[in-house]
């Protein structure tokens, strides 16, 4: 007597059909491959906006004036009075009033380049009353200056050529600024 659970018993037809995958593997297969597909594309996508991002802000920061020197001048009471920043790119000199000082109908501030022990040049007249202002400055201007003053002056300020006829209301080193 032959045992139909042995393994001699068993024709191939029914070791064939046990082999089979289940249709329910292979959705599942199509599905996770779907997924993988999509989620390629997705971070493809990402990647490639990531990059062009990256290469606008880039392209922002170049076109951005920097900064090259900076000054803080203070008054007599050694209180910060108006902060200098110099953006060599533009060539100007931002002036911002950090106090409450402002020029006279009669008076005008004027701005002096100090290098050493020369006689200080003139930068320029302060022409707004306004908190911040832009003055033209060359570079070449302000090679070798190391302090940036501010005295005030009749309207109009002092002659070309001429030094600071009164003594300084505001002064400040002028600082390298490492880029």
């Amino acid at each position: 007597m032959t045992d139909s659970t042995s393994p001699a018993s068993t024709s191939p037809a029914s070791t064939a059909a046990s082999r089979r995958v289940s249709p329910w593997w292979r959705a599942l297969a199509v599905f996770l491959l779907l997924v993988l597909l999509v989620g390629w594309a997705a971070s493809s996508s990402m990647m490639t906006q990531l990059q062009a991002q990256i290469q606008h802000a880039q392209t922002r920061l170049i076109e951005q004036p920097q900064i090259t020197q900076v000054a803080v001048l203070l008054d007599d009471k050694q209180l910060p009075a108006m902060l200098a920043t110099y953006t060599s790119k533009d060539q100007v000199l931002l002036l911002q009033r950090l106090n409450d000082v402002k020029e006279g109908r009669e008076d005008s501030m004027q701005v002096w380049a100090i290098a050493g022990d020369a006689a200080p040049r003139s930068l320029g007249v302060i022409e707004s009353k306004y908190r911040t202002l832009q003055m033209p400055v060359t570079e070449e201007a302000l090679k070798g200056v190391t302090s940036l003053a501010i005295s005030a002056e009749s309207k109009g300020g002092v002659p070309a050529g001429a030094g600071p006829s009164l003594p300084w209301l505001f002064k400040g080193w002028l600082v390298q600024k490492s880029i």
